[in-house]
């Protein structure tokens, strides 16, 4: 639950102009806005969810995630997983690097790599840390200067305006030698995993707040901390991953602000493979409000998150979103209007949260996806060898298809059941299993519907 005075003070804003990025290499555009590619050059579509474990810790830290995790997400076609570690866990001690804890996270990769599945590694934080009872930065790194922190139980996003976790994050953006901490945290991780052929790249920090100024009205307090504390974070630690890995793209995220249509302030990064990436979530609903169509507000969210990576042209992937309770009776409509949305100017998204049970939980005690999450599960081009010219999805019919100049190489489908279920038509091209090549220029048209005819979302 994402419900705060914060997010509530800001839903009126929604077009002012947003910062700045280096462009993405080799990028395909859509709309305006870079496209992610692969080593190969091919055009990335990535769909997932995010991969956590925030109850256990020390010696039991990330034993909720197993290998089943992983082979469940694919087989209902997502590949792609942010994996959520934790700062506290990694470096419980200043300057000792808990080595159980890299073995863990390699051997998740692992299963990942195992099932196929690409792996953002999100150094995470839920109000700063355990200092304030949550996770992400440890305590020997949090500073308060005294000041009173006063917990929120029904309405924990709430405590990121407690004084005393205000400025902590201050601290931790302008003090010296937390910022080499962070960044040598950072080294840690990118010079563990930097070939590891599950990792895809490297969240730098979710979720980012920080201390308002008197006076400040929230929209301009997200805006300040955005282009004055968070975009010298983000080159600082850039530089740091760089330093140990110099291939894998880098997500930066504005602060919660933006899921209520304020357009970020972040400034340029400077690097060439830094990804936007925005969380998608909306006050009301995650109070357990139903969608309301009428109120515009994801048009007011793709409105304000646009303009940063179309200025600064970025690729942008959506890091979390998702109702707390997704069977409201507009939620099917959501989900239409989002994932639409989605599609018109993201590189690809990660659900908020693959698990097994109710709430924001993906999927039941069986593994099948819940209620309206079904239809997050489509066809789709993991990787398109060409430049992509349409792109569609009919959730009526359940059919996919897609149209492009082919480079020569390989295109890469990926289908939410087994592949016997779809049938796949191809012209200008030909298909093997879910595979598609054709010859340079090639005028490449694919038509993945299913064999058996179902409603939206089921299983036909």
């Amino acid at each position: 639950m994402r419900t705060s005075k914060f997010l509530a003070t800001v839903g009126c804003c929604a077009v002012l102009a947003g910062g700045g990025l280096a462009p993405a290499a080799h990028a395909r555009e859509a709309g305006g806005i870079p496209r992610l590619t692969d080593e190969r050059g091919r055009t990335l579509t990535l769909r997932g969810w995010n991969v956590e474990d925030k109850v256990h810790s020390g010696d039991q830290a990330l034993s909720a995630i197993t290998e089943r995790t992983f082979r469940d997400l694919r087989a209902h076609g997502f590949g792609f997983a942010r994996l959520l570690v934790f700062w506290d866990d990694l470096e419980p001690v200043p300057g000792q690097y808990s080595g159980a804890y890299l073995d863990k996270i390699q051997r998740i990769l692992d299963w990942a790599h195992r099932h196929d599945v690409r792996v953002l590694i999100d150094a995470h934080q839920d109000v700063f840390g355990p200092a304030f009872g949550h996770r992400g930065i440890p305590a020997w790194a949090t500073r308060t200067d005294g000041l009173p922190f006063i917990p929120h139980p029904d309405d924990w996003f709430s405590e990121y305006y407690e004084p005393a976790v205000q400025r902590a994050f201050t601290h931790l953006y302008g003090d010296a030698d937390l910022r080499r901490a962070q960044a040598r945290m950072w080294r840690v991780l990118a010079g563990r995993f930097a070939h590891h052929p599950a990792v895809f790249g490297y969240d730098l920090i979710n979720e980012p707040m920080g201390e308002f100024r008197p006076g400040e009205d929230a929209p301009t307090a997200a805006r300040r901390i955005e282009a004055e504390e968070l975009t010298p974070m983000y080159n600082r630690l850039a530089r740091a991953v760089r330093s140990a890995d110099r291939e894998h793209w880098l997500f930066v995220e504005p602060t919660p602000a933006v899921g209520e249509g304020v357009p970020t302030g972040l400034g340029r990064i400077e690097d060439p493979k830094a990804v936007y990436a925005p969380h998608f979530y909306n006050t009301a609903m995650e109070a357990g409000a139903d969608y309301d169509p009428s109120a515009g507000w994801i048009e007011a969210y793709e409105s304000a998150v646009t303009a940063y990576p179309k200025k600064y042209r970025v690729p942008v992937v959506v890091g979390e979103w998702g109702p707390l309770n997704g069977e409201l009776p507009h939620m099917g409509r959501f989900y239409a209007d989002a994932l639409a949305s989605l599609a018109r100017y993201t590189s690809g998204w990660a659900g908020y949260v693959w698990c097994y049970g109710g709430g924001y939980c993906a999927a039941d005690a069986r593994g099948e996806l819940r209620g309206n999450k079904k239809l997050m599960a489509t066809p789709y081009a993991r990787a398109v060898a060409g430049r992509v010219r349409t792109q569609a999805y009919d959730p009526a019919t359940r059919t996919y298809r897609l149209g492009y100049v082919a480079d020569g190489g390989t295109t890469a489908l990926s289908l939410p059941t087994d592949a016997r279920q779809w049938r796949i038509a191809v012209t200008g091209g030909r298909a093997r299993g879910t595979e598609v090549r054709a010859a340079a220029g090639a005028a490449v048209t694919v038509t993945v519907a299913p064999r058996v005819a179902a409603g939206p979302g089921g299983r036909g």
